[in-house]
């Protein structure tokens, strides 16, 4: 049995593995550990080389920016900012057809701008946003769909975990994707408030009625005080990082402790809250660093097996194109988004693909862009739907189904299909800053 056969049947047990509910990581690190054994006649010299990957994995500087982030978006997220954004974009967009529902897609953009991570814009929105659409006369499917959809811009406008997963993965300039982020994200926040206004316009009875518009006004003191702290804090955060003041890990930090002093001159921080984050931050880091440990040794796996070579020959042969190429390669990340999570289909999919993609000179930081993209769409797709998912779990309202979330996050899903088409068709939009 050739290297090359020995690899194809370690990932195809591994995807089995993961369709009958094996851990990502632990599908990974058993299927490496195996075909490296296979592979060089030698269980030893398997684990060795696989605890070097391990090593390998962890060991840069880089990594540094995973807890750091993921602490500063669970600081911002306790302190109440999520709150002060809505109420802020509500409050500008109060006026206009469906503008509750264009205030809660400002707000998450904003709040994904110091935050990166979409699970937490999905639970805190679920919060805040979903009682208020539906006091104000939209229909439960409209306002949890809306919640659903805006919440993906988490991951996509910097800083962005999945992002900064991308950059280790591919040793990318984590700069340069966070630069490159800013374009489709605000597209994509565009594209949603343009599908918002036209689906208040078109499908009155889908979206509801606006009963908004008869709020009263925040005063010019209340918008200063909700709206500062926040513009403060994305300021420092990327303006550092653009401005070449500080790399992305130490914006990471810097970043935390602005929010941890807004947090605790708001006093809407305490010790025990603090306590808590710290230990929430320290099990998502654990359950990001053993993934990307993992994704190391499966990566070594297929460079001993020479897959990726010969899956790359064998795209040569078909003489496919770029966008063809490109677009069957999104095919699949959506088809694996209704069964995985966001961070595993990276892990599975990416080393698979660069080996591939490295010898056609395609811009890797524009690939990274499309790459989440389409992950992200995976993350409203059922049967898996994780951002549904933590919706639904967050909800108070048990009279709202599953079904009505994956409904009403149906359009939110077509928009992000055309920004994907746009992103692939116009590379320009990623890089144009670069």
């Amino acid at each position: 049995m050739t290297p090359f056969d020995i690899g194809l049947i370690a990932l195809a047990v591994m995807s089995l593995l993961v369709l009958l509910g094996m851990y990502v990581p632990v599908a990974l690190i058993a299927s490496s550990f195996v075909g490296v054994w296979a592979i060089k006649g030698s269980p030893l010299l398997a684990s060795k080389m696989l605890g070097l990957a391990a090593n390998d994995a962890i060991s840069s500087y880089f990594f540094g920016v995973v807890p750091l982030f993921v602490l500063m978006g669970f600081v911002v997220s306790e302190s109440g900012m999520g709150r002060d954004a809505f109420d802020v974009a509500n409050a500008a967009f109060r006026r206009v057809k469906g503008g509750l529902g264009l205030g809660t897609i400002a707000a998450n953009t904003i709040f994904a701008a110091i935050t990166g991570i979409s699970i937490a814009s999905a639970a805190v929105f679920t919060k805040i946003a979903v009682p208020e659409l539906r006091r104000h006369g939209y229909t439960a499917r409209f306002s949890v769909g809306l919640v659903a959809g805006s919440s993906v811009l988490g991951m996509l406008i910097p800083p962005s975990l999945l992002l900064i997963l991308y950059g280790l993965l591919t040793e990318q300039s984590i700069g340069d994707l966070f630069v490159a982020g800013v374009g489709p994200g605000l597209l994509l926040a565009v594209l949603f408030g343009v599908g918002t206004i036209a689906l208040a316009t078109f499908a009155p009875r889908f979206v509801g009625e606006n009963l908004s518009q008869n709020d009263e006004a925040l005063t010019g003191t209340e918008l200063l005080a909700k709206g500062l702290p926040i513009t403060l804090l994305i300021a420092l955060v990327l303006g550092g990082i653009y401005a070449g003041l500080f790399t992305p890990v130490e914006a990471g930090a810097i970043g935390t402790v602005g929010a941890l002093l807004i947090g605790f001159i708001k006093r809407t921080l305490s010790l025990r809250s603090l306590w808590r984050i710290l230990v929430e931050t320290g099990l998502v880091t654990a359950s990001v660093c053993f993934l990307i440990i993992a994704a190391q040794m499966y990566s070594r796996m297929l460079a001993f097996s020479g897959l990726p070579g010969s899956f790359g020959a064998l795209v040569t042969d078909a003489e496919l194109g770029l966008i063809a190429l490109i677009s069957l390669y999104c095919l699949v990340v959506i088809l694996f988004g209704m069964i995985l999570d966001s961070s595993s289909i990276m892990l599975i999919l990416v080393p698979l693909m660069l080996p591939v993609l490295q010898p056609m000179g395609v811009d890797l930081i524009w690939f990274g862009i499309v790459t989440v993209i389409a992950i992200e769409i995976g993350l409203l797709t059922p049967p898996f739907g994780i951002s549904v998912f933590v919706i639904k779990s967050t909800l108070d309202d048990t009279s709202i189904k599953l079904a009505d979330i994956f409904i009403g996050a149906a359009p939110f899903v077509v928009t992000m299909l055309i920004c994907l088409a746009i992103v692939i068709a116009f590379p320009a939009i990623t890089t144009f800053m670069l």
